[in-house]
C-alpha cells in the first residue's frame, strides 16, 4: 500500500525536473469512517514546477525552506516564504506549483485528508 501510495504522490510533480517526494507517514482517521490523512514533502529543484492537476483530498500545505507559487483554477497565483501555508479543496484544479527561484531549491510538506485508498493526486480534466 506504502509503494502504491508513494507512486501515486509522485504524480504531483510528474513533469518537474529535479523533484523529489518523500511519503512520511499514512494513517487511518479513527473516528471518521472511509477516511485517512497522508503526509509528505515535495522538494523541487530551482526552477522546477509541476503539471496542472487535481488532488483527490483537503490538501494542506506548509513551506519549509525557498518559495513557492501556487495558484488553483480560478484564484490569485500567490507565493509562499517558509511557513505560509495554501489549502486545495478536492474541487480544485490545481494550475501553478512552481518552486520561486530559479537558483535556490523549496521544499514544502504537504497533509492530505482523503478517502482511504484513494490516490490523492489525479490529472486534471
Amino acid at each position: 500500500m506504502k509503494l502504491v501510495l508513494m507512486a501515486l504522490c509522485l504524480a504531483i510533480v510528474a513533469s518537474a525536473e529535479d523533484a523529489k517526494v518523500t511519503l512520511l507517514m499514512t494513517k487511518d482517521l479513527t473516528g471518521i469512517a472511509g477516511k485517512e490523512a497522508s503526509m509528505l514533502t515535495v522538494e523541487y529543484a530551482p526552477g522546477a514546477s509541476s503539471a496542472v492537476h487535481r488532488h483527490n483530498a483537503h490538501t494542506f500545505v506548509y513551506v519549509l525552506e525557498g518559495s513557492v507559487v501556487m495558484q488553483v483554477k480560478g484564484g490569485q497565483e500567490v507565493t509562499l516564504e517558509p511557513g505560509q501555508t495554501f489549502y486545495e479543496s478536492p474541487e480544485d484544479i490545481h494550475t501553478v506549483s512552481k518552486n520561486a527561484s530559479s537558483t535556490k531549491p523549496a521544499k514544502f510538506l504537504v497533509f492530505f485528508v482523503k478517502d482511504k485508498g484513494a490516490p490523492g493526486t489525479l490529472p486534471a480534466k
